[in-house]
């Protein structure tokens, strides 16, 4: 095992990575912007290094000085987090060149899965279902034009390169084709300095799905009851829950096992998620592979009990796993995962920025925080809007819904504006406890929701707040 791990990263997923070395005994070394030295991951390592810098384009997206802050470090290996260089290529080399090892998949994979174009092209030769598409890449307008006539409408233009939803348009008319087409390809362009795009017949109402999977360097590949991530805005997630309303046993076995051949063509190790698109006829597509841990990763390990991140390291230092496939056939309980982001839900989730001058986070049975915020911390305008994410698990998804939205009352982060509202207003929707709803309840309910129900969960939270506050500010007792 390893003996010294940089996590080259920042924020909760920092701290997530610290908390489980602890636990093994391995020491951590932070690294941290000239933003972040008071940043709670540099407090909680055992080393910390700065790298410079106040954007992550000056700071840890620079390959070279993370490689320098490893090695200086006196690093064996280097957790790459989620986001930032964590599915580039480049970057694994790069680790395994300066003589330490990557704690993710190699970088072979990395390229072949990261890229969208070669990960549908294995999909097909693993027998794994896509939607009709583009054979590969499409590079000029006159190309785009005859793959839409061949698929028909809907389509979805795709960077090939890409993800969190940038270099993505739908298009649903003969007219917008070429808008769309030119749009799509500079914004990847500009976002992954890759302008490929591909094209893909648009999957009407769909659900976004995603199987998580573990892969020993011993061919073993163990997948996980699924992920359900419909709730989006701008084609990010905000809510995710497992097991999802709309995946039966067979499906779930189907798409299960649809992941580990894919993944097992690759000769992928380590930890990975596979995206899938489910249809209102339970028929489901392939879409995509993250490389890495994902955010919402919290929501399986409440409902299976694995810690993720040990059997990243676990895998990464040659062990094989010690799971079995038949233990996680189905999911124990219901998990949510609430993203905590500092948007202004009111205004078309614009980004917020402030500081924290009160936080009081739910605590209880069945309830998980996962975050890097304390009082008097800033929120800026460099990095990612999500300051935290809640996570809560019960033993049914009615006791879980019920479960979420008493932690969401008690949720006080002052200074900001989150979206946190949003989330209490989703999970006490209609839609959301039958289970009815797909990637476009957003679009469809938001913000043209009752009256009624808004003023109701807005009316929940400030009674709460108000009840805190009321607590917080009454007198010591005295020890006279």
């Amino acid at each position: 095992m390893f003996t010294r791990v940089l996590i080259a990263n920042r924020g909760e997923i920092a701290l997530r990575v610290i908390r489980t070395c602890k636990r093994m005994g391995i020491e951590t070394v932070a690294i941290y912007s000239d933003a972040d030295v008071r940043a709670l991951h540099v407090a909680e390592a055992d080393h910390a290094v700065g790298i410079g810098g106040f954007t992550p384009r000056e700071s840890y997206l620079i390959i070279d000085k993370v490689i320098e802050a490893a090695r200086t470090s006196g690093a064996d290996a280097v957790h790459p987090g989620y986001g930032f260089l964590s599915e580039n290529a480049e970057f694994a080399r790069a680790v395994a060149a300066a003589g330490m090892t990557f704690i993710g998949p190699t970088p072979e994979a990395i390229a072949m899965l990261g890229d969208k174009t070669a990960a549908r092209e294995l999909a097909i030769a693993s027998n794994v279902p896509i939607s009709p598409g583009s054979d590969g890449a499409v590079s000029t307008f006159d190309d785009a034009r005859s793959v839409v006539e061949r698929i028909g409408f809907p389509v979805i233009i795709k960077a090939a390169a890409g993800g969190g939803g940038k270099g993505m348009r739908i298009v649903e008319d003969a007219s917008e084709i070429e808008s769309a087409f030119l749009t799509a390809q500079n914004e990847a362009r500009t976002s992954f300095n890759d302008d490929r795009v591909f094209i893909e017949r648009y999957i009407v109402e769909p659900r976004h799905i995603e199987i998580q999977i573990l892969a020993d360097q011993h061919g073993s590949v163990v997948y996980f009851p699924e992920r359900e991530c419909s709730v989006q805005r701008r084609h990010q997630k905000v809510v995710e829950e497992s097991p999802s309303m709309a995946v039966t046993p067979a499906i779930r076995k189907a798409m299960g096992e649809a992941a580990a051949r894919l993944v097992q063509a690759a000769s992928y190790t380590n930890a990975g998620t596979l995206e899938f698109l489910l249809d209102a006829r339970g028929e489901f597509y392939f879409m995509e592979v993250n490389t890495r841990l994902q955010v919402e990763h919290p929501v399986t390990e409440m409902v299976t009990g694995v810690d993720f991140v040990e059997h990243q390291l676990r895998i990464a230092a040659g062990e094989p796993l010690q799971l079995r496939q038949e233990d996680y056939a189905v999911a124990r309980g219901a998990a949510i995962e609430c993203r905590v982001c500092a948007e202004d839900v009111f205004n078309d989730f614009l980004p917020d920025t402030g500081i924290v001058s009160y936080m009081s986070l739910p605590t209880g049975d069945g309830i998980r925080n996962d975050t890097a915020v304390y009082e008097g911390y800033e929120v800026s305008v460099h990095y990612d809007p999500m300051v935290a994410k809640l996570i809560v698990h019960a033993q049914d998804r009615a006791a879980c819904i019920e479960r979420t939205l008493a932690a969401l009352d008690a949720y006080q982060l002052v200074g900001l504006k989150t979206t946190i509202p949003f989330c209490r207003i989703v999970i006490d929707s209609e839609q959301f406890r039958t289970g009815n709803y797909n990637t476009f309840y957003v679009k469809e309910h938001w913000p043209q929701l009752p009256t009624d129900e808004l003023l109701t969960a807005i009316a929940s939270m400030a009674a709460f707040g108000f009840a805190a506050e009321d607590q917080r500010r009454q007198p010591l007792p005295s020890h006279d």
